[in-house]
């Protein structure tokens, strides 16, 4: 049942992104284009997306993955299933995980640092 969610939710914001470029929101360069900062900002601990960074990066490692061709040889569409429904899994999270990013970034800079004196 929590798979099913995920994998709704997914595909919701994979639809979502792909229309909300059109709509006022980041379009898919400025997303695609955000995704090193995303990556470099969560290596150096300023981002908080650890744990999905870690999830897309095993899910592009599986569908890349050489011995994910052996179930595809003998399972022929079901091999090939599990891989379309892990792509779409992944774009969607990419693209929901960069529009937060952008927005963790406008915040960010938003803010001034410094200290609180008394």
């Amino acid at each position: 049942m929590a798979k099913a969610l995920r994998r709704t939710a997914a595909f919701s914001a994979l639809a979502k992104a792909l229309m909300g470029g059109a709509r006022g929101g980041p379009s898919i360069g400025k997303r695609l284009a955000a995704l090193p900062r995303m990556l470099t900002a969560t290596a150096r601990g300023q981002y908080d997306g650890g744990l999905r960074v870690a999830l897309m990066t095993a899910a592009t490692l599986y569908v890349v993955s050489p011995i994910d061709a052996v179930p595809e040889a003998f399972l022929l569409v079901l091999g090939l299933a599990d891989d379309a429904a892990m792509i779409a899994w992944l774009a969607g999270s990419v693209l929901s995980e960069t529009e937060r990013f952008i927005q963790w970034e406008k915040e960010r800079d938003s803010v001034l640092l410094g200290k609180i004196v008394p």
